[in-house]
């Protein structure tokens, strides 16, 4: 148990860090928490060895471990109000009429990314209120043609196919094959009756069966798995501890690695933080979560940052977008003057 003190001095050292990104030395502290230097010294060296503070090598001065963080996140953290500039910046997006949930929802992250300097990432999945309405082909150069998927939700996808020696005539048999059988399905659900429903009976219309069969499951696996959103990818080229090019290219590239991102799913139905080896991503940095619920769509919501984040400040963001988006989908556009 730490000390009322302790817990000062902790959260102090945290929020000061998330400012400045430097060692916190005894001094600064002194006027604070009207303690000599003498005594905070002593209360950072017990602080560190509870394993919540840190050494550098480049300064007497202490950072937060992990663990710091993480007591800060669960004990000392208090959230802050939203400054009147930010929430007139997500207003203007909430407020405008002509957008549907889903471009207030991106649009609004790209704002959040600019203000924090952080990484924003959705990543959304079908629902199992998703219908599947059609399909469509359309050819275009060569061997290649874009397969269009319409969902009863009036949602419209797109993805880029190649079938090398098929003829335009037997893709329009298994179309119409997909179209007559599964329009109806939920989008989550469709992969599994093209493999036990399509596969089985394709060979009595169609030559190339395998290839077509195969080129159509991969479409439809990947639009259930492939809707993500990454905005601000180089606002962690801002950050001061990934100033080392060879780790802010491992952290890019696993942004950019489809299976990774998709480990931050979560099916809670609230904010989850996750700090350095408690996320999927890369062990220096932190993910704020949040899941979301628009126009029969779920996914969920991501902040990435440094592990010294002004976690108060991202929370406050994802919940005012949370519940305008509750309120734009509820038909209301009223102003929010607080949180």
């Amino acid at each position: 148990m730490l000390t009322n003190r302790q817990e000062q001095l902790l959260k102090l050292i945290v929020q000061e860090y998330i400012k400045s990104a430097r060692p916190i030395g005894s001094k600064q502290l002194c006027n604070e928490l009207h303690c000599s230097s003498a005594t905070i010294r002593a209360e950072m060296a017990r602080l560190e060895e509870e394993g919540l503070l840190e050494k550098t090598h480049t300064s007497s001065g202490r950072i937060p471990s992990e663990a710091g963080y993480r007591y800060y996140v669960n004990h000392l953290m208090e959230l802050k109000e939203m400054n009147g500039e930010d929430m007139l910046k997500l207003q203007i997006i909430f407020h405008n009429q002509s957008l549907e949930l889903s471009d207030c929802l991106n649009q609004s992250l790209e704002i959040i990314s600019e203000m924090t300097n952080y990484t924003s990432i959705v990543l959304g999945k079908a629902s199992h209120e998703n219908k599947l309405k059609q399909i469509e082909v359309v050819p275009t150069i060569g061997n290649q043609m874009i397969v269009i998927v319409v969902t009863d939700q009036g949602h419209v996808e797109h993805k880029m196919i190649e079938l090398p020696q098929i003829s335009l005539e037997e893709v329009q048999k298994t179309v119409k094959l997909i179209n007559d059988l599964i329009v109806g399905t939920p989008l989550d659900e469709v992969s599994s009756k093209l493999e036990f429903e399509i596969k089985p009976i394709i060979p009595r219309y169609v030559r190339e069966h395998e290839l077509l069969y195969k080129a159509f499951y991969q479409v439809f696996d990947d639009f259930k798995k492939e809707n993500i959103n990454v905005v601000g990818r180089n606002h962690m080229l801002e950050q001061p501890e990934f100033n080392n090019v060879d780790k802010i290219k491992s952290i890019l590239a696993k942004m950019d690695d489809k299976e990774i991102v998709h480990k931050i799913e979560q099916n809670d139905r609230d904010i989850s933080i996750y700090i350095g080896t408690e996320n999927k991503i890369d062990d220096d940095v932190a993910v704020v979560q949040l899941p979301y619920h628009i126009a029969g769509e779920e996914g969920t919501i991501a902040i990435v940052g440094p592990k010294r984040m002004d976690y108060s400040r991202v929370i406050t963001l994802l919940e005012y977008i949370r519940d305008n988006m509750n309120e734009k989908k509820g038909g209301s556009h009223g102003d929010r003057n607080d949180k």
